[in-house]
């Protein structure tokens, strides 16, 4: 395999962070045909497709590899343009990041303000379910992920944030109509459900704890893909659900909702995942992070 011309690796970024052809050559500043003579150099020259020309378009598996390839580069040359002194164009730095919705809504946020103010940094943020997101690290579409799998992604680090405390909550009226006819391990599994999307396994995987995997969550279950509308639809009645800790625990203090198993509290496990680079930025973004999840999430044990 000859080498890889960068010209080349970073169209190949350029169509998957833009999705598109047209899309990247508006930000690269050249003809969609030029973009499309680009990407097929590239895969003549290794040998491999690198792009499902999707919409949008969706790297490989080969693909994700030049991809994470691609996208260090561009970390590392901003980097050393920096040490230099010499002024790119006066753009900020990107870090992708994944992140959970969940933390998104109550955490997170407030971990990214920790961040001097100088820095010119922007955030694309992804927004994925927890189990997801170190998928997205996998195909090179983020430096960084908020993560529910503690096992490294290749040419990542991986370091423990703490436990996400999530409790079973529903109206008050829902818990009499559905949930106080027998013992909570039969009526649940057939009690209407809030879920976040069709990869959401959290309200399952709490059943199976309670009926020791005999059963998951009913199949009458709405999709609700945001966490505060799947907040809200809970509040609603329209099925229950596990809220995080800090939404649950204002909506229990209204009355709007009940704990009704408060002994039995659901924790996941979160974890930063981040490419083994030398990037400043997102060093003090991983510390950002670590901090504020010290003082939101629960500690292991």
């Amino acid at each position: 395999m000859t080498d890889l011309p960068f010209e080349q690796v970073r169209t190949l970024l350029a169509v998957v962070d833009e999705g598109t052809f047209d899309a990247a050559a508006k930000v690269l500043h050249v003809t969609p045909s030029a973009v499309s003579q680009r990407i097929k150099a590239l895969e003549q020259s290794t040998g491999r497709v690198l792009l499902m020309r999707t919409k949008p378009a969706r790297p490989t598996e080969s693909g994700q590899t030049v991809v994470r390839y691609a996208r260090q580069l561009a970390a590392l040359e901003r980097e050393v343009r920096a040490g230099l002194g010499v002024a790119e164009d006066g753009s900020p730095a990107r870090l992708p990041i994944a992140v959970n919705a969940d933390s998104l809504a109550t955490w997170f946020l407030p971990a990214l303000t920790r961040m001097p103010q100088q820095l010119p940094v922007c955030f694309e943020l992804h927004c994925e379910d927890e189990s997801y997101t170190a998928t997205l690290l996998r195909e090179g579409r983020v430096m960084a992920a908020v993560t529910s799998s503690a096992e490294p992604v290749a040419g990542c680090t991986a370091r423990p944030l703490g436990l996400a405390r999530y409790l079973p909550s529903a109206r008050p009226e829902f818990v009499e109509r559905h949930l106080s006819t027998g013992p909570l391990a039969e009526c649940l599994p057939e009690a209407p459900v809030i879920v976040f999307d069709r990869r959401d396994e959290l309200q399952d995987a709490f059943v199976r704890e309670l009926t020791g995997g005999a059963r998951g969550a009913s199949s009458v279950r709405h999709h609700v893909p945001t966490s505060e509308g799947f907040c809200d639809a809970v509040v609603a009645g329209l099925g229950w659900g596990l809220l995080p800790e800090q939404q649950a625990l204002s909506h229990f203090a209204s009355g709007d909702l009940v704990g009704f198993a408060p002994e039995r509290p659901f924790d996941v496990p979160l974890h930063w995942q981040q490419w083994k680079l030398d990037v400043p930025a997102l060093a003090l973004v991983a510390e950002a992070v670590a901090t504020a999840a010290a003082q939101a999430l629960h500690a292991p044990g």
